[in-house]
C-alpha cells in the first residue's frame, strides 16, 4: 500500500487531503499567516532536520508580529515536526510549518483578525534542488528586478509573513519571464537587499561581503550557518551595504536559503561574474555546508535534529 502524505493540524496528525481550509479563511484573503521553510537531510544516522529549533523559535517570533497567541512551545512544535516526518512519504525533504487566522463563525470579512480563530499546521513536501541541478553545480543566472523590497517602515521584514511574499512572487515571475533562474532585489535606498527567497553574498579580494539586516533582508538561519562555517574556515566576513554595480565586478556571487541551500551565481544582468563558474570560496563553503547538513562533520552535529532519536 502506498504511503499517503500526512500533515499535523492543530495538534492532530491526518492525511493531507483531509486538511481542508474554509473559503472564508482570513489568511487566504489577506495573507495573515506566518510560516517557515525547513530542510530534511539524509545522514549516516538517518533522516535529520536542519536547525529545527532555530526555525521554530523564529516561527514563534514571527507570530508575535501578527499578534498571534500560538498555543505551542518550541519543543512541542519540534516534536510535531518529527511526528510528521516519521508519518509522511519518505521522499519528502522539506517542511512547511504555518500559522494563520481562519474563518469566524459569522463568515464576516474584516481586516482585523484579532477575533478570528488561529490555526497551526505542519506539512511536508518534496523540494529537490530548488534552482535546478545545473544552477547548483555551475551557477544560476540572475536579473535585477524592477520590484523593490518594502522598507522596514512598511512591514516587518524580519518576520516570515505570508502576505509579504507577494513582493517576492512578483520578482520571481519577472525574472523567469526574462529567461533567468532568479532575481536580485534592491531596497528602497537603491542598494542590494536579497533574492526573492535568498540571502546574497559577494566575494571580493578573498572577503565575503553580505548586506546587513538594515538593508531590508530576512535574518536567515541558513545565512547564520554559512557565516559560522566561513569564520570557522578562516574566511573574513564583512556585513555592509552593497551596490548593484559592485556585484558586476566582484570575484564570486552566491545565494543561500533553506530552499536554495548554497547556490552559486554565474551572471547578473547578462554580465559574467568572475570567471563565469563557481569560485573557490563558493565551492569551499558549498562543500562544507552540505557536509554539515548531511551529518558528515561532527563539529556541526548540534544543528541536526534526528528523526529517530
Amino acid at each position: 500500500m502506498t504511503k499517503k502524505p500526512m500533515v499535523w493540524m492543530d495538534g492532530v496528525l491526518m492525511e493531507q487531503e483531509k486538511a481542508v481550509v474554509p473559503l472564508m479563511t482570513h489568511a487566504l484573503h489577506y495573507g495573515s499567516g506566518i510560516f517557515e521553510g525547513i530542510r530534511i537531510y539524509d545522514t549516516p544516522k538517518g533522516k535529520a532536520v536542519f536547525r529545527l529549533t532555530e526555525h521554530m523559535a523564529r516561527f514563534l517570533d514571527s507570530g508575535k508580529v501578527l499578534c498571534m497567541n500560538i498555543p505551542y512551545t518550541v519543543p512541542q512544535l519540534c516534536e510535531a515536526v518529527k511526528d510528521v516526518v516519521r508519518a509522511t512519504v519518505p521522499e519528502a525533504d522539506y517542511i512547511r510549518p504555518i500559522a494563520y487566522y481562519g474563518a469566524n463563525a459569522q463568515g464576516k470579512i474584516t481586516l482585523n483578525p484579532a477575533v478570528f480563530p488561529l490555526h497551526v499546521a505542519i506539512a511536508c513536501a518534496t523540494m529537490g534542488t530548488y534552482l535546478g541541478v545545473e544552477s547548483m553545480e555551475n551557477g544560476c543566472r540572475v536579473a535585477t528586478s524592477s520590484w523593490k523590497k518594502p522598507s522596514h517602515e512598511s512591514t516587518s521584514l524580519t518576520a516570515k509573513i505570508c502576505g509579504n511574499y507577494v513582493n517576492s512572487i512578483l520578482a520571481k515571475l519577472e525574472s523567469n519571464q526574462r529567461g533567468v533562474e532568479e532575481a536580485l532585489m534592491l531596497n528602497q535606498n537603491g542598494t542590494v537587499a536579497e533574492g526573492p527567497g535568498e540571502n546574497i553574498y559577494i566575494v571580493r579580494k578573498g572577503k565575503i561581503i553580505t548586506p546587513p539586516i538594515s538593508a531590508g533582508i530576512l535574518e536567515g538561519i541558513t545565512k547564520d550557518s554559512i557565516l559560522t562555517i566561513a569564520k570557522d574556515l578562516g574566511i573574513e566576513v564583512v556585513e555592509r551595504e552593497i551596490t548593484r554595480s559592485e556585484i558586476f565586478i566582484c570575484d564570486e556571487f552566491f545565494f543561500s536559503g533553506t530552499a536554495a541551500e548554497l547556490t552559486p551565481v554565474r551572471s547578473l544582468d547578462e554580465r559574467t561574474i568572475g570567471t563565469g563558474k563557481p569560485g573557490p570560496i563558493t565551492k569551499m563553503l558549498q562543500k562544507a555546508f552540505f557536509e554539515a547538513a548531511r551529518g558528515q562533520n561532527p563539529k556541526y552535529d548540534s544543528w541536526l535534529s534526528y528523526i529517530n532519536k
